[in-house]
């Protein structure tokens, strides 16, 4: 039996593998707000609307970057980073298909995206997030982010944090694990 490999490299936005991508982020995190608040999945019409009124043009180089993870050379999810100014960026984005969850690539991808943002010139990552997403919560706390004060007016938001980008060794864009 040989290891299966994680991969991560820079990703177009405007590629088939990113808009898969944020189309499964996407539904996953709004069918989970609409089944909490409203007891239903989210309308398709809405759905689409909202997926195409997100372009990702703010992850793109010189502000920003985004990140692909392969598992055995599948794309098996993505993160965000883009520079809100000289020394900040933010991680979004984060997203790992439910099938390959719990196998090491949230926080490989997590790690890239704090090397992207130090390459973008950021020494500190900020993020938001919401309640119940318990698990992104457990994940950024255990590499080391803390909660801070409301950072933007995100309808959606009802956590935010923080981590200082001090240098440090870490998986790096183009990089493998086994």
């Amino acid at each position: 039996m040989s290891a299966m490999t994680w991969t991560i490299a820079p990703e177009p936005v405007d590629s088939a593998v990113a808009a898969a991508l944020w189309r499964a982020y996407y539904t996953e995190v709004s069918d989970r707000w609409y089944l909490r608040y409203a007891g239903h999945r989210t309308d398709p019409v809405e759905l689409e609307r909202e997926i195409a009124a997100v372009s990702g043009a703010e992850l793109t180089p010189p502000t920003g970057q985004l990140l692909v993870v392969r598992y055995d050379g599948e794309p098996a999810g993505c993160v965000g980073v883009r520079l809100l100014d000289p020394v900040t960026a933010e991680l979004t984005r984060v997203f790992v298909h439910e099938n390959r969850r719990g196998r090491g690539g949230a926080p490989l991808l997590v790690t890239a995206a704090e090397q992207a943002a130090r390459g973008l010139g950021a020494t500190r990552m900020i993020l938001d997030t919401r309640g119940d997403l318990v698990e992104a919560r457990a994940l950024y706390a255990r590499l080391g982010y803390t909660e801070t004060e409301r950072h933007n007016d995100d309808r959606y938001a009802e956590h935010w944090f923080r981590k200082d980008l001090t240098p440090g060794e870490g998986l790096g864009v183009n990089e493998v694990v086994r």
